[in-house]
């Protein structure tokens, strides 16, 4: 078995994210930067391991749900029909300010909610959420993975103590291809 030097590691792996995000051509609605987002969120939990008590059964689904205004349209919803992890299937759910949104495993807040991150985040304390977000600042109010866009190019950040506070392990293979950062800036 060859083993892949680390530079060719990440290569390797930003290369089958691109495939797996483009696999399918986005409908015209959504513009070509949500629809590599809606790979991205489509695809991170197969790099998320969460207890077993996130689930009500062995049969539960994976939650993706957006919060707020849905930049996605009907994208998301096609790229996980019929996807599965695991045993489990994947399903999206969208939900409006002051939904219960605890019984989700991935969470979008959508930037309409850009006043209301720390409210939210503190209102998931105690619940396996994966939290994912888009504004500056959301990895700092405790949110867990930011689609930063730097230099025309999405980057992750993601926020490993707040992962933990989760219960969530983000696989190492995420983490190096991501910057780290902590709730404080920096």
């Amino acid at each position: 078995m060859a083993v892949l030097k680390p530079r060719s590691r990440h290569l390797w792996f930003a290369w089958l994210l691109v495939v797996a995000v483009l696999s399918a051509a986005p409908p015209a609605k959504i513009s070509p930067e949500y629809a590599y987002k809606a790979g991205l969120l489509s695809k991170l939990d197969q790099f998320v391991e969460w207890p077993a008590r996130a689930f009500r059964d062995a049969q539960s689904p994976l939650v993706i749900g957006v919060l707020g205004e849905d930049p996605f349209d009907s994208y998301l919803d096609e790229l996980v029909l019929g996807e599965k992890i695991g045993e489990r299937s994947i399903i999206v759910r969208r939900f409006r300010q002051g939904d219960d949104v605890a019984d989700c495993h991935i969470l979008f807040i959508s930037r309409s909610e850009a006043g209301q991150f720390e409210k939210i985040i503190s209102a998931l304390a105690g619940h396996s959420v994966l939290t994912v977000g888009e504004d500056d600042g959301f990895e700092h109010a405790g949110g867990i993975v930011r689609f930063a866009v730097e230099g025309g190019k999405i980057r992750l950040r993601i926020n490993p103590d707040a992962a933990k506070a989760a219960d969530l392990t983000i696989s190492s293979k995420l983490l190096r291809l991501a910057t780290l950062v902590t709730k404080e800036k920096g």
